[in-house]
């Protein structure tokens, strides 16, 4: 039996003319063949027959259980070939019960004041909630943190970020998604942004976290800092200063606000994107509200990363999707460790350039894509 080392890939000869791509990030294995990326089950709980080829039936069955009968059969090999649904979606779908009552934020519009505005750094991390005994993820899903991490923690809800440092979001993953309590999570921290069980007012709950954090030794856990946005002015200033050390952008929070579950205009994001663009190479079939419609658009880069956007598409574009073969400009945060756009957003269809596939665009410098004002 053969294997891969932490952060190694490798090419194996599928059915098609291109070959997959098997990776280790952290002991979270993957496979860029269909069967996988259709599966419902999270990431670190699929497989599929390349990698039980490459690493023997028993060793796959051991790492994922249970999950890789269900999710690699009959059922998941017709998901495959129709296309039927996002991995993504269908995840959300069926954690949905389980998912953790989070505060989500919207983008800023350029536009509204925030003056007085609670800001902080946005952290490339994992986001986290601390339910009073362990961190779920937004889909409810647990991380499996040492006992010497959690000591000490609250019996009430905590809401932050596993954190490790700036541009270090593949590691980060890498470590919580572990299931063997390793001393890598000696690495991180957790970053603490809220209170969500306090009931009060957003500065009424930083108090009653940072009291907490403050009269106890807490090795892993910090309390983010905040402080109030004096101006737009002053919000790009900090932004560019943020950006310039590598951070992901800003979190703007708005005085007096409750927590509430789900996305609201109370808490918005900002920060820079780039551009670039894609080929499309097929259509994914929606799920949920999007059942029956274009779900994302499957592209390549030039270099022939392959990816799904489906964020930024109206619902018109969703009926009557871009065709394959066409050129799309689409929005992006940052390349991940693999070449990959990060957080990918559908910008429109492109006339006016030539497709040369095998030019290596997406490891180039990305250009900013332009601000609104």
């Amino acid at each position: 039996m053969t294997d891969l080392a932490d952060g190694a890939s490798l090419e194996v000869q599928g059915s098609g003319a291109k070959p997959y791509v098997l990776k280790n990030i952290g002991g979270v294995y993957s496979c860029s063949c269909p069967a996988w990326r259709n599966q419902s089950a999270s990431p670190e709980r699929r497989s599929c027959k390349h990698l039980k080829k490459l690493r023997g039936d028993a060793v796959e069955e051991a790492r994922v259980g249970g999950a890789a009968a269900a999710t690699s059969g009959p059922r998941a090999t017709r998901a495959a070939a129709t296309g039927s649904a996002s991995a993504t979606s269908s995840a959300a779908e069926t954690d949905e019960a389980a998912a953790p009552p989070l505060l989500l934020a919207h983008v800023w519009d350029n536009e509204t004041d925030l003056k007085g505005w609670w800001m902080s750094e946005k952290l490339d991390g994992v986001r986290a909630y601390w339910d009073g005994q362990r961190f779920l993820s937004r889909l409810g899903n647990q991380y499996f943190a040492p006992g010497w991490f959690t000591a000490g923690l609250p019996s009430f809800p905590l809401d932050g970020e596993l954190w490790l440092d700036r541009k270090a979001f593949q590691r980060t993953v890498s470590i919580v998604r572990r299931q063997d309590q390793s001393d890598a999570w000696r690495e991180v921290k957790y970053l603490v942004f809220d209170a969500p069980g306090h009931g009060g007012a957003f500065e009424a709950r930083v108090r009653h976290y940072h009291e907490f954090i403050a009269g106890r030794p807490l090795e892993f856990v910090r309390a983010h800092p905040h402080e109030p946005c004096q101006s737009v002015e002053h919000l790009r200033a900090e932004l560019k200063r943020v950006e310039a050390l590598g951070g992901e952008g800003l979190m703007l929070r708005r005085p007096g606000s409750g927590y509430e579950v789900g996305r609201s205009h109370s808490l918005l994001k900002v920060k820079s994107f780039f551009d670039t663009e894609a080929r499309v190479v097929g259509h994914q079939a929606g799920a949920g509200r999007h059942r029956g419609r274009l779900g994302a658009l499957l592209v390549e880069l030039q270099d022939g990363t392959a990816f799904a956007v489906g964020s930024g598409l109206s619902d018109a574009e969703r009926e009557d999707p871009p065709p394959v073969g066409s050129i799309i400009t689409f929005r992006y945060q940052e390349l991940s460790d693999g070449g990959v756009p990060r957080f990918p957003t559908y910008v429109g269809v492109r006339h006016d350039v030539v497709w040369k596939p095998g030019k290596s665009t997406s490891r180039a410098a990305p250009r900013p894509a332009r601000r609104g004002k």
